[in-house]
């Protein structure tokens, strides 16, 4: 049975922790115990195939995790050097002997962390039910049985499939010359080595083995960017592609070196699929993404479907079918005719394919697509709070029926996943807690910048209100 102290719990996206502090080699083993024997209960032999990013370690634990594995019968097989979880998901769902994977990686988290995510045999996210048996069967000991695994290369096969995807001869006739900076995560050499393959002139950066990320956290927003957002705009290149820590979101920057976020690389995407490839299907995205997504699927004759944030969401939306695409707002995209789950190397291919096929520089395809939604201003702040204040302010949220907020009328309020208060024009404030971090997240959208500013404010106030204590009753 579990003990009463047990640190380990899958979150949004698979259990995580700081390496040498409860993510240890004994609390590995124990987890990749309790996954081997659910896994071996499903699909007894199956085949689990392991994967794992570029952290400190990260190749031994995940020996450690596949010697686990195989003790329990499967058939368990480790990729010969780093890979990014595209590249796992991928190969397990085009392998039919295997029935799952694992991937050792905290993704977008610091390099102090590191993870242990489940993929199902179609490479997509694990379910909660699944995660929710993997943590019930979780022991106080580790096993001191070990098994063999065979070790393997699945980054070839993958990358040939990335190429095969898009157009390499419009891509070759366009000249691009690009900077890629995969933030010294999984990305690296892989998607410059793809694009140079397509005759991309490349540059990249912070590609060197560097376990501890040189102190720079692999997220790929501002300020994490800003070296090669300033390397675009120095050296007069056609846009900057950012990738993770494990290469599954994406970011990017214009000829500028301005940011060109999430919400509207899903939108452009889309639009690319749609009306250049002829493709079709729902638009999925969380509940933190850009109404731009709605308006520009309203112009296409598409349909959005709106989840909880997490990908897992979107990938269940993607099991129902008629998916084009899934996008949250931290990056994550993916395009379930390549595989369930998001894909940083595929999404920046196929930028690359729309700015070739339209003869646009990324800039001008971000202008053309505000010219038919209209303008929209987003922003995020991460509040870290002490666990007994961010549970207090969580809590307060039952209780929060505001009429106004920062002087605009709350119109609606949807507690589906956190609180989020629907504004005029389509703005609007969403408050709601990491499941990958000690944080609460406070999103905003608006028509202009200033307005974003001001909810964001309303939302960080909020939560210092909850910091203060409740004045004792005499």
């Amino acid at each position: 049975m579990r003990g009463k102290t047990d640190p380990i719990h899958f979150g949004t996206d698979g259990w995580r922790a700081v390496i040498g502090d409860e993510f240890t080699f004994a609390n590995l083993r124990r987890v990749a115990d309790a996954a081997g024997r659910v896994f071996a209960a499903d699909h007894p032999g199956g085949r689990v195939i392991v994967g794992h990013d570029t952290r400190f370690e990260a190749a031994a634990f995940a020996a450690a995790a596949a010697e686990v594995l195989a003790t329990h019968g499967l058939d368990v097989r480790v990729t010969d050097r780093f890979c990014p979880t595209p590249a796992l998901c991928w190969s397990v769902a085009h392998d039919e002997a295997a029935i799952g994977g694992v991937i050792l990686t905290a993704s977008h988290n610091p390099s102090r962390y590191l993870g242990f995510k489940v993929r199902m045999e179609d490479g997509g996210a694990s379910p909660v039910a699944f995660t929710d048996r993997i943590e019930a069967e979780l022991r106080e000991c580790a096993p001191d049985a070990r098994g063999g695994f065979e070790t393997f290369d699945l980054m070839t096969p993958y990358l040939d499939a990335l190429r095969a995807f898009v157009d390499g001869d419009a891509i070759r006739s366009a000249e691009l010359h690009v900077a890629v900076d995969p933030l010294y995560g999984a990305g690296r050499g892989y998607l410059a080595g793809v694009l140079r393959s397509l005759g991309v002139d490349v540059t990249e950066i912070h590609c060197e083995d560097n376990p501890g990320f040189a102190g720079l956290h692999p997220e790929p927003i501002p300020p994490h960017i800003d070296e090669v957002c300033a390397l675009v705009r120095d050296q007069g290149l056609d846009a900057a592609f950012i990738t993770d820590g494990d290469a599954d979101r994406i970011g990017a920057a214009d000829s500028t070196g301005a940011f060109v976020d999430p919400h509207r690389i899903i939108a452009l995407v889309a639009r690319h699929l749609i009306e250049d490839r002829g493709m079709h299907g729902r638009i999925v995205k969380t509940l933190s993404t850009s109404v731009l997504v709605d308006r520009l699927a309203a112009s296409l004759g598409a349909t959005v479907t709106t989840t909880p944030v997490g990908f897992k969401w979107i990938y269940e939306e993607m099991v129902k079918g008629d998916v084009l695409l899934g996008g949250e707002e931290s990056g994550g995209i993916g395009v379930p005719q390549h595989v369930r789950e998001r894909d940083g190397l595929l999404m920046t291919l196929l930028l690359t394919e729309m700015m070739a096929t339209r003869g646009c520089g990324l800039g001008e395809l971000v202008a053309d697509l505000l010219r038919i939604t209209g303008p929209m201003e987003y922003g995020r702040s991460d509040l870290r709070l002490e666990p007994g204040v961010k549970d207090a302010f969580v809590a307060s949220w039952a209780d929060l029926a505001a009429k106004t907020i920062a002087g605009l009328e709350v119109r609606a309020i949807l507690r589906e996943d956190g609180i989020k208060f629907l504004l005029p024009d389509d703005a609007w404030l969403l408050m709601r807690a990491s499941g990958t971090e000690p944080l609460v997240r406070v999103y905003a959208e608006a028509p202009s910048a200033g307005v974003v500013d001001d909810l964001l404010a309303v939302g960080r106030d909020m939560a210092a209100a909850a910091s203060v204590p409740s004045p004792e009753v005499g």
